[in-house]
């Protein structure tokens, strides 16, 4: 099966907003070994709307569509496809009442715009919208499929994972299964790691490896088809020891995994709490790590020391510390690690200084960069100098704070 993705809305054009609704389609598409061959963007106009569904109809199998599904006029994309494959539009009864009991709940009053919400293009399986008011649809025309998918991705995504997929598997005629692993890999750069897999790459069948760099991670997807779900799994963890034999350093994950959650359940595991000393990332550590579910449970509260005064009456680093070695230096680091640890009655502190720029301070360059760590056992420093824009600069920051715990905590598990 030959898909494309077709958004729709002038403001993608306007670059107003990301199409991000094509990158999450394109991924779980793929997974289930339908092949994406194009990207569509066109705005909110009939006519242009209407070219690219006929030139879709043409090329490709599975036309999936984003956008346009809500209830204003400049809302489209179920009316013009339906003038296209020569179909009625016509309420549906349980979808209509879906969106009153909807505006019911929240006492607000339903406008005659919303019923267009209920129309439906004529014979279509309806996708359950459990997030918002537009349901999605799906239509079998001449072996072809049409997909029509809320733009939000708060709708679109669960939509997707929960109706669509499960219905385009039941639809693919073969048995062949394509499945995937995501491998995690930080501090090291993609220009090294894929010299170091060369000939896994270069000879590559099945599975195959994808290499994927983003702020200093690198991710590689490991990608198998074959009939048999076990074979396949065989397959894919042959590869992944070959890959950690010679990358195991720099490996922290799989899949969804991501710094901030292997963390946290390091942290759980090892029933630890960790105090934050934020002066370079001002919070952004600490909001990295409550943005997840269950931080209280690890997480003991930080301080956000951005000013040298701040460090010296709340973390107790002294003068004598400013004048010989400076507020950006190992020595400040290390002290703001170990006092806000105990401070917070924490098992752990970690603290985070340097210089985001975009100017130099005290002699420093932007993205000299220290951060400290204190355990029970030790308390040290790592020094990093960064490049890039000031957020690149507290973003990687973060990160290396995240991957520098995690390293810790393991290293100790090893040492007990």
């Amino acid at each position: 099966m030959n898909a494309e993705i077709i958004a729709v809305g002038s403001e993608l054009l306007l670059g107003q907003i990301q199409n991000s609704n094509a990158t999450y389609l394109s991924e779980d598409l793929s997974s289930i070994g339908v092949n994406v061959y194009h990207h569509v963007v066109v705005g909110d106009n009939p006519h242009r709307l209407a070219d690219v569904v006929r030139s879709g109809l043409e090329r490709s199998d599975l036309l999936v569509f984003t956008g346009g599904l809500g209830p204003t006029k400049d809302d489209l994309t179920k009316e013009t496809i339906a003038k296209v494959i020569n179909k009625d539009l016509v309420y549906d009864e349980a979808t209509e009442k879906r969106i009153q009991s909807f505006f019911a709940k929240r006492r607000q009053v339903m406008t005659d715009n919303n019923r267009k919400q209920a129309m439906v293009l004529e014979g279509a399986k309806i996708l359950p919208n459990d997030h918002g008011l537009a349901c999605g649809l799906v239509v079998e025309l001449d072996g072809k499929t049409i997909v029509l998918l809320p733009g939000p991705p708060n709708e679109m995504i669960p939509m997707v994972k929960n109706y669509a997929i499960p219905y385009l598997k039941k639809q693919l005629s073969t048995a062949e299964q394509i499945q995937s692993k995501v491998l995690r890999f930080f501090d090291i750069g993609e220009s090294q790691l894929v010299e170091k897999l060369d000939d896994l790459i270069e000879n590559q069948t099945s599975p195959t490896i994808a290499p994927l760099a983003s702020e200093g991670e690198i991710t590689l997807r490991l990608t198998v088809k074959g009939q048999d779900q076990k074979e396949n799994d065989v397959l894919l963890e042959n590869l992944k020891s070959k890959i950690l034999e010679r990358l195991g350093n720099y490996y922290y994950g799989e899949d969804d995994q991501t710094l901030s959650l292997i963390l946290q359940q390091e942290l759980h595991d090892t029933k630890q709490t960790l105090a934050v000393a934020e002066s370079l990332t001002g919070g952004l550590f600490s909001t990295t790590l409550t943005d997840l579910a269950g931080a209280s449970t690890v997480f003991a509260g930080a301080v956000i020391c951005y000013s040298n005064a701040v460090k010296e009456s709340e973390l107790s680093v002294s003068q004598e510390i400013f004048e010989r070695h400076g507020a950006v230096s190992s020595v400040c680091a290390k002290t703001l690690a170990a006092n806000i640890k105990q401070k917070l009655n924490s098992d752990i502190g970690i603290s985070f200084t340097g210089v985001a720029g975009p100017d130099s301070h005290d002699g420093h360059e932007p993205g000299h960069v220290f951060i400290g760590i204190a355990t029970k056992n030790r308390v040290v420093s790592y020094e990093l100098q960064l490049a890039g824009s000031r957020d690149n600069i507290r973003q990687r920051s973060v990160k290396y704070g995240l991957y520098y715990l995690i390293q810790c905590l393991r290293k100790e598990k090893v040492d007990e």
